[in-house]
């Protein structure tokens, strides 16, 4: 594949943004030494701390992913130990959050964490081989087939405390990013179960949640009042599925998220700044105009899979050139990003959370790939 090298400078230019303002913010100002945690946020202006009023699994594992990946490993071993020690019981469990102080907030068990706990220790296994991380993983995966499977081949997106049903029902999103977690974990053990979970998640997906008519992946299962389309998750499956082209080959999912990826890109991004908005109707119109970071990265690594995937990829790797340029200049400034903003540019979500970087960092490594390596 023929990249410009206009884009091979413009990828270049966010992993350095990231290497030399975005992680080193959360070994520094970012990282409260007391608690051993990242601090939540941090001020969009001056980078300073804001007051924590709790700390989320979810946004630990997620600091521990990014750690792990970019090879800072004495951070990343300070992260899986909180994380073990602030939020877990042991046998894998895991609280929703504690309080600034370190008490237990929200016991809620909530799918989307415990996902994201078997992501992060995915990749801090395969970053340092830690047996720890391997036995945290199978734990986690232990109590999310016994405790959270809704017996139809999905989850819960939530559990009371003692694990029983909260009235949380079936979401699109803790599944999708649990399906993430199983890929990673895949990876990082060779162990077929997943293989075989994954596709099956994947047809009971695409029976709940997929409308035929679009391909598009719902929020909420088809049918249900209030639904809504949101074109970053679009966006997102696309490259979840479309990255393990021979695990999902035979998969009805698989088969339409092509039409999901461009009933996204027509209505839901705009032509002119390629802001991706926060969700649309079934029909397509705009119900949530408000751009969000997370979704602007995930149409950035769409768009590179998709560029490896076309017979010609010229359309998607300039659309892509024209994306880092759109995106720099709106989102990012020189101490870090601006979180939410209108379609305007106004920013109208200033603070800088410690999850973001885990949005940076998959869509940078998924556009890095374009770049030759000789």
């Amino acid at each position: 594949m023929l990249v410009s090298s206009t884009l091979i400078d413009r990828i270049s230019a966010l992993q350095a943004h990231f290497d030399t303002a975005v992680a080193p913010a959360w070994t520094g100002a970012g990282w409260n030494g007391a608690m051993q945690l990242a601090h939540e946020a941090l001020d969009g202006a001056s980078g300073a701390p804001l007051p924590d009023k709790r700390y989320r699994t979810m946004a630990c594992a997620r600091q521990l992913y990014v750690f792990a990946t970019i090879g800072n490993l004495a951070h990343a071993n300070r992260l899986f130990a909180s994380l073990n020690m602030h939020f877990g019981d042991g046998a894998g469990g895991w609280c929703y959050s504690i309080d600034a102080q370190g008490a237990p907030l929200d016991r809620t068990r909530d799918l989307y964490t415990y996902a994201f706990v078997v992501f992060a220790c995915a990749h801090y296994y395969r970053a340092g081989r830690n047996p720890e991380a391997l036995k945290t993983l199978r734990r986690t995966v232990d109590v999310i087939e016994g405790r959270f499977a809704s017996g139809n081949g999905l989850y819960h997106a939530a559990l009371a405390e003692d694990f029983a049903d909260n009235g949380a029902g079936v979401l699109q999103n803790p599944l999708m990013h649990l399906t993430e977690a199983y890929l990673a974990a895949l990876e990082a053990t060779a162990d077929n179960w997943f293989a075989d979970r994954l596709r099956a998640l994947a047809d009971a997906v695409c029976a709940s949640f997929v409308d035929p008519a679009d391909g598009c992946v719902a929020e909420l299962p088809q049918g249900s009042a209030g639904n809504r389309i949101e074109p970053g998750h679009q966006f997102e499956w696309f490259s979840l599925v479309m990255t393990s082209p021979s695990l999902f080959a035979n998969t009805t999912l698989a088969a339409s998220l092509p039409r999901a990826f461009d009933f996204a890109r027509r209505h839901g991004v705009a032509d002119d700044t390629l802001g991706v908005c926060a969700a649309l109707d079934g029909q397509g119109n705009i119900t949530d105009p408000i751009e969000r970071i997370w979704a602007q990265t995930e149409f950035a690594r769409a768009l590179a899979i998709k560029a490896t995937l076309d017979a010609d990829p010229a359309s998607s790797l300039a659309e892509l050139e024209r994306w880092c340029d759109r995106f720099r200049e709106r989102f990012l400034h020189a101490s870090g990003w601006h979180e939410c903003l209108a379609p305007n540019g106004d920013v109208v979500r200033a603070e800088m959370p410690s999850t973001t970087p885990y949005h940076l960092l998959t869509a940078w490594q998924a556009i890095g790939t374009l770049i030759p390596t000789s």
